[in-house]
């Protein structure tokens, strides 16, 4: 996940960069996320590919980290607890690809639309990018699915019960219930790398990817990627989800993420931050 790096390659500041004293004005946050769009749909097709799949293997470790405590946690302790601990350890595999500046498709519904919106790229160039990080998500998850789904039992430290209790809760509603869900989670997604590009150090920036990222686990948001792990584990453990919950579950979220990303959040963030009139200067931050 790049968005959350703003400055340049050698750590610099990226373009509109202001004062570490200054929080960033909305429009030096755009100037950040077109860059950084830009530099995403330049790199090779390779380098797409090999980062995609780092995010989606890196990813599934929320899914097995959920489901070996799910399985220690017993039914003793409390639904609310099973649930509160369940989301935090959710947003693991998110920091992970934080720290990893890996490519993952639901960022990318904001970020990489914002060059085409500024008219820097052309609309083909998303295209490529989109369909790259995706197919490449969803192999690096499908690959974690099939490791999570034989090693967690094989080492005893998950059963095939707790990848139902994750998975079932994904495919269970209706399709409309389940694209809104999805719809929420793309929101949500694309606002992480909106803030991402306005934190201005990395334990900022993990802390927000971990309230984000907590937020979808504790609501039980769709999130086609994180997902893939979560249904594919379950159906590849012999549980009572199958592979064709997965189809319905992959179709409804990824068009519900993609709604998310680009209408909730790039298409509103750029029209406001692209409005005309003067702009305030920033006033400084107290750290006191």
């Amino acid at each position: 996940m790049t968005g959350g790096e703003a400055g340049g390659p050698d750590g610099s500041a990226g373009p509109g960069a202001e004062a570490p004293d200054r929080p960033k004005s909305y429009r030096h946050i755009l100037a950040d996320e077109v860059a950084q769009g830009l530099t995403e749909l330049e790199r090779p097709a390779r380098g797409l590919a090999l980062s995609g799949l780092s995010a989606g293997l890196d990813i599934g470790f929320s899914v097995l980290l959920m489901a070996t405590f799910l399985t220690l946690a017993g039914p003793e302790v409390s639904h609310l607890g099973r649930e509160a601990g369940r989301s935090a350890l959710y947003s693991v595999g998110f920091v992970l690809v934080i720290l990893g500046r890996s490519e993952l498709f639901t960022e990318h519904t904001t970020l990489a639309v914002f060059p085409v919106l500024a008219g820097r790229a052309p609309l083909w160039k998303l295209g490529r990018l989109w369909g790259i990080v995706y197919g490449a998500n969803l192999a690096g998850a499908a690959v974690f699915a099939l490791l999570a789904a034989w090693l967690g039992p094989a080492l005893g430290i998950c059963a095939p019960g707790a990848f139902d209790e994750i998975a079932l809760p994904l495919v269970e509603p209706p399709a409309l219930p389940m694209f809104l869900s999805a719809v929420l989670a793309g929101w949500l997604m694309g606002l992480l790398s909106w803030l991402l590009s306005a934190a201005q150090d990395s334990t900022s920036r993990i802390l927000v990817t971990a309230i984000v990222a907590s937020a979808i686990g504790f609501l039980g948001l769709h999130h086609c990627i994180v997902g893939t792990v979560e249904v594919l584990t379950a159906a590849l453990a012999g549980t009572s989800v199958g592979t064709a919950d997965f189809a319905r579950f992959l179709f409804w979220a990824t068009a519900g993420n993609v709604v998310g990303g680009v209408v909730f959040v790039a298409l509103i963030k750029y029209g406001h931050s692209t409005r005309p009139g003067p702009e305030a200067s920033p006033e400084p931050v107290d750290r006191n």
